[in-house]
Formats: C-alpha cells, structure tokens, sequence
C-alpha cells in the first residue's frame, strides 16, 4: 500500500513542475526573511527572480553546518519566532549546536512524510511501535512518534536505553515493529541472548532503522539475529529529520520524498553535480519548510541517486544506502579509508562479533591504523595458535580490501563500548 499514491505515484515531468514552482516560492521568501540567504545571493548576483526552476538549482549558494553555527541559535530562521512551535538542537559535542525550527505546518510535513516511510516499510494502523530512538531535542524519537501516531499505529515511546526493560516490554506489549539505530539493534539482540529471550518468540517483524551509517552485512546480522525485515530509514534535523527518505518492502534504495527536498549529488572537492548514479555528497534545498527552508544543504552524506521507477510502484527518486560520510572518511598514509569497508569485511567472514573499533595514532610520522574486532570468549580458552590464525586472517582480508597494511588486535566480548545511539567507531589520536 502506498500513503499519498498522487504524490508517490507522479511522473517525472510533473514533479519538476511541481518542485520548481515550490522552489521560487522558497527562493523569493529566504531572499527577504533571511538576511544571510540575500547576502548571499547578492554576492553571487542572483535575485529570487533569476531561479526560474529547478534547471536553475545550482546557480543558488549551499549551506552548511558552520553556516548553522554561525547564525545560533534563531538567525537563519524565515518566521518571526511566534509562529515557532517547537525547536530541536544537536547535542554540540564537536561544536556549537545546530538549531532547527518548525511551525505548525511543518510538524504537520513532518508526520506526513514519515507516515509514507511507514507505509512503504510495510508498517500499518494494526502495528504496535517501540520507538527507542531517544526523544528530547534529538529529532529521532518524537519524528517517528507523530508519524506513527497519523497512521493511526499504537505507539510505545520508551526512548533509548534501559535494555532489558526494552526487551521486556517488547515482551508484554507485543512490540512489532522496532524503531532505533542499527547498532543499537545488535545490542539489543546481544541482550537478548544473555537475557534467554528467544527473538522468535516475539511479535517484532519489521525494524525502522537509521540515523548512522550501516552496511548490507550488518543489514544481515540484524535480520538473522532478530527475524525481522531491517528498513533503512533516513533524515536529518537540518532538513526535518526521520522522514527524508526510506526503503519500501523492496529494500531497493531509499524513496525520497522530493516533493518536499529535492535532492542533488555533488563531488565534495569541486561542488560540482555528479551524474545520475555516481555516488556524491547528497545535497537537500527544503522547499516546503516554513521555519528552516534550507538551500542546498551539504549533508555529508555519500550515495547515489536513481530515477527509474521502483518495482514498488513508486516514481520517486531513490538514493542507494548511505556509503559513510565525506568527514568520517580518514586518509591514512594517503589512501581514503571508510569505516563501513572495514564494517563489511568483518561482517562476511562472520567469524567476529560485530562490535569493532577504529584507533588511527601517527608514530614517527606514520600513520598506524589499528581494528580491534570482538570475538566469543571461547577463542581465548582455546588454543592460541587459533587466535593468532583468525587475526592473520582478517588481517589479510582488511589490508587486501584497504590497500595498505593494519594492525588487528582480537579483544574479549563486551571490550568495546555500547552505545543507545549512534555506536562509536574511530579514534583518531593523530595531531594533525
């Protein structure tokens, strides 16, 4: 079943239309509520009448998450704060917070566009959500909680942590569908094995996950370990949250709801557009947001984009899993290194636990990357010989994939920490 099949369901041509009219609406209303846009403009010579559509996108100035910084808390805001109803913020751990805003009607696209995500997992008004994304100024938990709410599904807002009262509720209130990150998500089926909770036992059959990086093999481990659907949904605060995009049933790339963002792809060192199916930094500009209309956002984000028609019946753009990020890439000894190639590696020998942890240090003006990989507790009451042959081959593995030589240490379950959130996965100790 599809939420809004006009919208999802619109030939190309017609949504350009759609997306350009929009557009100028946006362009016209930033240029004159939002003093940093028309500087901005004016130093490009641009004036809102120079974007006669979508074909003129490029012309228009990106933002950034610095740009968000500098103009803390309200300063990129279109509306006068009385027509705010609710704000949300990062955490500002790198940094001063990002601010977004959103009026009424922007809570309402909200909901919209996250009920679409919902319907395309294949999540309906009979279905009992657990969403432990955490709730509060990150925008994970309340996103998926008034979507869920308009399409009519019952709603458990538990937030993150407390695992075993997660697990237990799943329990009595027969959750069946899981809201959280993917990492966390393995945390929780790891919880459940020691806890003597059979997942099979339980009513869960679809998990809505997102908000970091995952690659196809944790996609696996998830789906194994769980005997759920694993769904990847996407968002960001900057542009609204849970809700940009999300897979269908078909688990074929995520559909964008571009009717609201339209999406670009771009090469993050020329900002120039890379072409349909190459993978480039995503690229949003909200052209229905009334508090936080954003222009050209650089996500950070890496993917590519496709235009063919879904199997689903959808027409909207989708973009492919999310790669990494162009700031969590790491160049060691000159080579761009992802953590999710790593990730993946690990994840296809499933010999290891699928907690890892990058440690990046420079010694002697050389860069050592370091994996420390979980394994059972078994393997360190075996012999040692066979430690020693698992470490050589992964070692083999990850420098055969990365290109450049690793040092693989094997550590104890539960070395490496747990997180409710977003899981940690690089150190990076050079003075650079």
């Amino acid at each position: 079943m599809i939420w809004n099949e006009h919208i999802e369901c619109m030939g190309r041509e017609e949504m350009r239309e759609l997306q350009g009219k929009r557009l100028r609406q946006t362009v016209e209303r930033v240029y004159y509520n939002v003093p940093f846009y028309r500087k901005k403009m004016q130093e490009l010579g641009l004036e809102p009448g120079d974007i006669k559509g979508i074909e003129d996108l490029e012309k228009l100035p990106f933002t950034t998450k610095q740009d968000l910084r500098d103009n803390y808390p309200y300063d990129l805001f279109a509306v006068p704060m009385s027509e705010v109803v609710r704000v949300h913020a990062s955490s500002g751990t790198t940094g001063r917070p990002t601010v977004v805003g959103y009026t009424r009607k922007d809570l309402t696209t909200w909901s919209e566009v996250v009920a679409r995500c919902l319907y395309a997992s294949g999540v309906k008004k009979n279905d009992i959500i657990q969403i432990a994304y955490g709730y509060g100024l990150f925008t994970g938990g309340l996103g998926l909680h008034y979507g869920s709410e308009m399409i009519g599904a019952t709603v458990i807002p538990i937030s993150g942590g407390n695992t075993q009262k997660q697990i237990q509720l799943m329990k009595d209130f027969g959750s069946t569908v899981l809201a959280c990150t993917p990492s966390y998500a393995l945390y929780l089926a790891e919880a459940m094995e020691e806890m003597g909770v059979d997942p099979k036992e339980l009513s869960l059959r679809v998990g809505i996950f997102g908000a970091e990086p995952w690659t196809e093999e944790m996609r696996k481990e998830i789906e194994t370990k769980l005997h759920i659907k694993a769904i990847d949904i996407f968002g960001l605060s900057e542009i609204i949250g849970p809700g940009v995009s999300c897979e269908c049933h078909m688990q074929n790339g995520l559909h964008i709801n571009e009717d609201h963002f339209i999406p670009e792809t771009v090469d993050p060192n020329t900002l120039k557009p890379v072409p349909k199916g190459e993978v480039g930094e995503l690229v949003f500009t909200a052209i229905t947001k009334e508090a936080l209309p954003l222009l050209r956002y650089r996500t950070r984000d890496l993917t590519a984009l496709h235009e063919e028609q879904c199997e689903c019946g959808r027409t909207l753009t989708r973009m492919e899993k999310c790669k990494g990020r162009s700031d969590d890439m790491l160049i060691i000894r000159g080579v761009n290194v992802f953590p999710s190639q790593i990730e993946s590696v690990l994840l296809n020998m499933g010999e290891t636990k699928p907690h890892y942890l990058l440690i990046v240090d420079r010694v002697n003006n050389l860069d050592i990357l370091e994996v420390w990989v979980e394994v059972e507790g078994s393997f360190f009451s075996d012999e040692i010989r066979k430690l020693e042959a698992l470490t050589a081959k992964i070692k083999h593995q990850i420098e055969s994939t990365l290109g450049i030589s690793v040092k693989v240490k094997l550590v104890e379950p539960k070395t490496i920490e747990r997180t409710e959130g977003k899981a940690k996965r690089v150190i990076d100790r050079r003075k650079i």
